[in-house]
């Protein structure tokens, strides 16, 4: 059947089991609760469902115990008799169809993206600048893609704004106005971010969506797991790369309609970390984004402690929720406790305030949608136990699968071709030899005699370099070339969409 098995509701005697419908699991969903009470489970539990019915499943591994995914789990009592009461069928141990990523390239495979695609809104977020320093960064994002100049990494940007610090007065009459203070501040967010590690995320290969919605040749989903330990001390960093993810999949992917199930599961684990001090207009195109997002058969999960960490707008497209234990013993967390229970539909025969207190480890209460998209009344559940390993995988281990990775070869090793900061460096060289030929060629005639109008190499010379009154001479064409900062080249232009990120289509 085309349903995942959440677990068992526990609210009655009678009650049954208690499923997430497949065709609407691109109506997206929330996992909320507090530290330690089992939310990370639940997480495997999905994405082994989703897994199960052929669906790839992509999510971020902040504390390193989701990379369990990939091995068999070890059976005991306490699991056997809780997979017993709940009703699950031939529940056994295994592993699942898994790939590695990692920004830094140490515990999977490298996961890059271009200066150009990840775009100026979401680069000016990672780094950090005000509205006036993104402002300035929309303009020199608007150079290189009026000229078709590609960023690929952090060197490309930092000539172009190297270009744009030295033309800055024809770039202002054309685009905007542009200080040295604004780029030198654009360009130690860059010499920060760096240190941080960006200049290993920005680069080439950069990832194709292609290979996150793989399917094994059993035709499970393929579960991408990326490893987060270290870059969720990034926050930024962290919650900006889950970002671009998602818009590239909103900008990329075509329409697709309600299908029986979704073409691809977006996880996004410590949910807050993407709304946490967003402008309002970043929030409302994310609001876009997850609106928009389902219709192209893309379901997106939110993990988070409380539910009020996601905003209201974006909590009501929330269709399937998991809300474990919430324990009130501040203000906030009482606040925190009502919010998430006028969430739910009522059920009669629950106390939701007072039962989200007193949930205990792996237990939940639950509202998935039912059939014509309605969601269920709220059911007190037993979540049930993974078939994978429920904790950390050895080096070893993850050594083993990624050797075994179909993207291997694809990914490891780095590529930098030419880009913008090849270009400029050309351009640059171009002009100083023009230069140089112009004094040396000035030189040369201040110390030579004139030649008869007539005719002489010394004439000859001059009018290549210098040009006549109906022709332009070399040294004019190459310092305009090298100095021009619009001119659009319609064939090379490069679109954005939403969030900035390159439209491809």
């Amino acid at each position: 059947m085309n349903q995942i098995l959440v677990g068992k509701s526990i609210t009655t005697p009678d009650s049954g089991q208690v499923n997430l419908l497949a065709k609407y699991g691109n109506r997206h969903g929330l996992v909320a609760g507090a530290t330690g009470t089992g939310k990370s489970v639940t997480l495997m539990v999905l994405a082994e469902g989703f897994s199960r019915q052929g669906v790839p499943v992509f999510l971020a591994d902040v504390k390193g115990d989701i990379a369990g995914l990939a091995v068999p789990g070890t059976s005991n009592e306490k699991l056997l008799a809780r997979a017993e009461q709940i009703g699950i069928d031939g529940y056994g141990n295994e592993g699942n169809p898994t790939v590695f990523w990692d920004v830094f390239g140490k515990d999977g495979h490298p996961v890059r993206a271009t200066i150009s695609e990840i775009g100026p809104t979401l680069l000016g977020r990672m780094l950090e600048l005000n509205d006036t320093q993104s402002g300035v960064l929309d303009i020199v994002f608007k150079l290189a893609d009026d000229n078709g100049w590609l960023l690929l990494d952090i060197d490309d940007l930092r000539s172009l704004l190297n270009f744009a610090a030295e033309e800055r007065k024809d770039i202002s009459t054309r685009y905007g106005l542009i200080s040295p203070a604004s780029i030198g501040a654009i360009q130690r967010a860059l010499l920060r971010l760096e240190q941080d590690g960006g200049n290993q995320f920005f680069g080439e290969p950069a990832l194709d969506l292609a290979d996150l919605m793989r399917t094994d040749f059993s035709g499970r989903g393929i579960i991408n797991i990326l490893a987060a330990d270290k870059l969720i001390l990034k926050p930024r960093l962290y919650s900006t790369f889950l970002l671009w993810l998602l818009s590239e999949l909103f900008e990329n992917l075509p329409e697709v309609g309600d299908l029986d199930r979704p073409k691809l599961v977006f996880i996004f684990d410590e949910a807050h970390l993407l709304f946490d001090d967003a402008p309002p207009a970043l929030r409302q195109r994310v609001e876009q984004v997850i609106r928009i997002i389902r219709s192209k058969g893309v379901g997106v999960y939110f993990c988070s402690q409380f539910p009020d960490d996601v905003p209201t707008e974006i909590l009501g497209q929330l269709g399937n929720r998991v809300q474990h234990a919430l324990r009130a013993f501040t203000p906030r967390d009482q606040k925190a406790v009502k919010t998430a229970a006028q969430t739910f539909v009522q059920n009669p025969h629950l106390d939701v305030v007072q039962t989200i207190s007193q949930l205990g480890t792996g237990e939940a209460l639950t509202s998935m949608l039912m059939d014509k998209g309605i969601p269920s009344p709220v059911e007190k559940t037993l979540i049930c136990p993974p078939r994978c390993r429920m904790g950390a995988i050895t080096p070893e281990e993850r050594a083993t699968i990624r050797s075994r990775s179909p993207v291997g070869g694809r990914y490891d090793t780095p590529v930098n071709r030419e880009s913008a900061h090849e270009i400029l460096l050309r351009r640059a060289e171009e002009l100083t030899a023009a230069k140089a030929a112009e004094t040396e060629a000035k030189a040369q005639a201040k110390a030579k005699p004139a030649e008869p109008e007539n005719g002489g190499m010394g004439q000859k010379v001059n009018e290549w370099l210098f040009g006549t009154k109906r022709r332009q001479g070399v040294v004019d064409t190459m310092a305009k070339q090298t100095a021009r900062t619009v001119g659009t080249k319609l064939g090379n232009q490069i679109l954005r969409g939403v969030l900035g990120g390159i439209f491809k289509k």
